[in-house]
């Protein structure tokens, strides 16, 4: 499996930030082929040391890195990419990579 990690910044305006990713950014999002698996973070995101810089953490899960990166670049995903524009005041940062289970 594959991840696509989107970890957004504290916005301007929470509330606003928080009303349109629930109303609008998740239906885009959930659209993107290849797509297995939506988590999103509840409540502050928090850091070993306390508060983190993050208001909102989203993880979605694919196939493999090639999924991630088809879904980036088809129609829905560029949809879900150009809107994290209107509401991702904070900033944004994405890290895609394929995860395996720990050994142990």
């Amino acid at each position: 499996m594959a991840r696509l990690l989107v970890m957004y910044r504290k916005p301007e305006d929470e509330a606003a930030f928080d009303r349109h990713y629930s109303d609008i950014h998740i239906g885009l999002a959930q659209k993107m082929p290849g797509l297995k698996g939506y988590e999103i973070s509840r409540g502050p995101v928090q850091s070993p040391g306390g508060p983190s810089p993050y208001h909102l953490v989203a993880i979605l899960t694919f196939d493999d890195t090639a999924a991630v990166t088809a879904a980036l670049e088809s129609p829905e995903g560029q949809a879900a990419v150009e809107d994290v524009g209107r509401f991702a005041t904070g900033g944004v940062d994405i890290l895609i990579f394929d995860d395996q289970p720990a050994a142990g």
